[in-house]
C-alpha cells in the first residue's frame, strides 16, 4: 500500500457525489480508493484523470460536510472485500463490512472487486442444464449452468419465495452456495428477505450483499462487483457451483447513468450513459462456467414503462439465456409457482441441448396451454359444453397440466403445512407425458394439484 503521508491530496470541488482532488506528486491510478473527512469517513473511487495534477472521483459514501481544501489520503489500492467460507450466512455492504450486527472479519482474505473475466481458453464450452427441482422451470424454461436467467415479476407474485426455494435446492442438490445481491432496492425489502431466509433455514449457505436505494450511486454501482468477487472465490478456489441472484439489474444500469451524468459525460439515447453496453458487459461477462465450477445467475429485470425496446432492456436481454415471467393472474388462481408457461422461455430448449424427448414434451405442453388460452373466451360466453369433443379434451388436459406444474416448496412448509418437493427432471417429464396421453382423464383436477412426482396422485383424494 502507498504511504499515504507522503502524497496527500486536496479537495478542489465537491458536486454531489463527484469530488475533484488535486495532487502535487504522482496521481493515484483509476479505481484507487481515496479517503477524506475528519475520520476518513468519505470514501472516493478515482474515476478519471482530468490533467497532470487533478483526478475526478465518485464518492461511495455520502459527502455531507466535505469542503474545498480538505485533506485527502491515498489508500493506494482498489476496493477489496472479504472472501472465504466465513462469509457464509452473513450480510454485507459494498465495502464488505457486515451489516447484520454480527462480528467483523478482520482476518478474512480480501480481494479486489476489479478483476478480468476468465479467458476464453479456460471457459467450459459444454452446454449443460442447471436443474432447479422446480417442474415449471426445468420443463419449460430450463436454466443454463453458468448462464443468466431474467426474472420478471411485480410485488406479491412469489418472487421472494421462488428465490428462497432456489437457494434451498442449490444447497441440497448441487452442494453449492448462493450469493444474493440487492442493488438499489428498498431497505425494507432487504430486511424482509434476510428475515425470511433466516426463518426458512437457507441463510447458512448464502451470502447477502446490499447497495440500497438510500446509498450514493457509487455504492449501488459497485455492489454487484462485491457480490461477484465473493461468488468467484467459491467457483475458483473451492470448485463449487454458485447461484448468483441479482435484484435488480436495471438499478445497476440506473446507478451507472447517474454517475455518467455527474461526471459530465455526454448522454446517449434516452439519457443513458454512452458506456451502457460496456458497463453491463463488465458485470455479465464474469458470470460464466469454467472447468472448476460455475456461476449461474438469476436477475430480476425491471422494464421501464413496459417498453422492451428501451436500451436498458435490449442490452440486458442480449446477455440472458432464459426468461422466467411470473404472472399475477396465475398467482391469483393459486397456481404456485406462478411461472407463466407461455411467456417464459429458454435458449436451452432445443433438441441438441435437452434432447428430442424433452423438446417434444415442452412443445406439446405449450401448444395445449396456448389452445386452452384461445378457447377461454368461448368458454366464458357459451360454456364448455359448446366446444367440440376434441377441444373439450384439450381443455381438460391443459387444466391438469397447469395443476401438475404447481408444487409445494420447502421454504413455505410452515405456512402451507405441506412438505416441500424437489422433483427430478426425468420425473417431471414423465408426469407431463402421461397427462398429455390422457392417462389421468378419469381423475379430478385437484388430484394433480400441489404434488411432486406423478406417482403421488395415487395418494390424493380421487373423489
Amino acid at each position: 500500500m502507498a504511504d499515504v503521508n507522503h502524497n496527500p491530496g486536496t479537495v478542489v470541488a465537491v458536486r454531489g457525489s463527484v469530488v475533484d482532488v488535486r495532487f502535487d506528486g504522482e496521481l493515484p491510478r483509476v479505481d484507487t480508493l481515496l479517503q477524506a473527512g475528519d475520520n476518513g469517513e468519505v470514501v472516493i473511487e478515482v474515476a478519471l484523470h482530468l490533467d497532470a495534477r487533478r483526478v475526478r472521483g465518485i464518492a461511495l459514501t455520502p459527502t455531507q460536510g466535505l469542503s474545498r481544501g480538505a485533506v485527502v489520503t491515498n489508500r493506494g489500492e482498489p476496493l477489496r472485500v472479504p472472501v472465504g467460507p466465513e462469509i457464509l450466512g452473513r450480510a454485507f455492504n459494498v465495502f464488505g463490512e457486515p451489516i447484520d450486527r454480527g462480528e467483523s472479519l478482520p482476518d478474512a482474505e480480501r480481494r479486489s472487486i476489479h478483476r478480468k473475466p476468465v479467458p476464453l481458453a479456460e471457459r467450459s464450452t459444454r452446454e449443460e442444464i442447471f436443474t432447479t427441482g422446480i417442474k415449471a422451470i426445468d420443463v419449460l424454461a430450463p436454466l443454463e449452468r453458468g448462464g443468466k436467467a431474467g426474472f420478471f415479476g411485480g410485488a406479491g407474485v412469489g418472487k421472494t419465495v421462488l428465490i428462497t426455494e432456489l437457494i434451498h435446492n442449490m444447497a441440497g442438490e448441487h452442494e453449492g452456495v448462493s450469493v444474493f445481491c440487492g442493488i438499489g432496492e428498498r431497505c425494507r425489502e432487504g430486511e424482509e428477505l434476510y428475515r425470511e431466509m433466516h426463518d426458512a433455514g437457507v441463510l447458512k449457505n448464502t451470502v447477502m450483499v446490499f447497495g440500497q436505494m438510500n446509498e450514493p450511486p457509487g455504492a449501488r454501482f459497485r455492489a454487484g462487483f462485491t457480490a461477484l468477487t465473493m461468488a468467484e472465490y467459491f467457483r475458483e478456489d473451492r470448485g463449487q457451483d454458485v447461484l448468483l441472484l441479482i435484484d435488480n439489474i436495471f438499478r445497476y444500469i440506473q446507478a451507472g447513468m447517474e454517475i455518467s451524468g455527474l461526471l459530465g459525460l455526454l448522454p446517449s439515447r434516452l439519457g443513458y450513459q454512452p458506456t451502457l453496453a460496456t458497463e453491463l458487459a463488465a458485470l455479465q461477462e464474469r458470470i460464466i462456467n469454467t472447468r472448476r465450477g460455475a456461476i449461474t445467475s438469476i436477475q430480476a429485470v425491471y422494464v421501464p414503462a413496459d417498453d422492451f425496446t428501451d436500451p436498458a432492456a435490449v442490452h440486458t436481454f442480449s446477455h440472458l439465456s432464459a426468461t422466467i415471467v411470473l404472472s399475477r393472474k396465475r398467482a391469483g388462481e393459486g397456481l404456485y409457482p406462478a411461472v407463466d408457461p407461455l411467456e417464459s422461455g429458454s435458449k436451452m430448449l432445443s433438441p441438441e441441448v435437452v434432447g428430442e424427448r424433452h423438446y417434444r414434451i415442452a412443445k406439446e405442453i405449450r401448444h395445449t396451454l396456448a389452445t386452452y388460452e384461445e378457447l377461454k373466451d368461448i368458454i366464458a360466453m357459451l360454456g364448455i359444453e359448446e366446444l367440440s369433443r376434441e377441444d373439450r379434451q384439450t381443455v381438460f388436459r391443459a387444466r391438469r397440466l397447469e395443476r401438475f406444474l404447481t408444487q409445494p416448496f420447502f421454504t413455505t412448509e410452515q405456512f402451507t403445512g405441506m412438505a416441500g418437493r424437489a422433483v427430478p427432471l426425468e420425473a417431471a417429464l414423465a408426469g407431463c407425458e402421461r397427462i398429455l396421453a390422457d392417462e389421468f382423464s378419469d381423475l379430478p383436477e385437484k388430484a394433480l394439484y400441489m404434488i411432486g412426482t406423478i406417482d403421488e396422485v395415487k395418494g390424493k383424494d380421487k373423489g
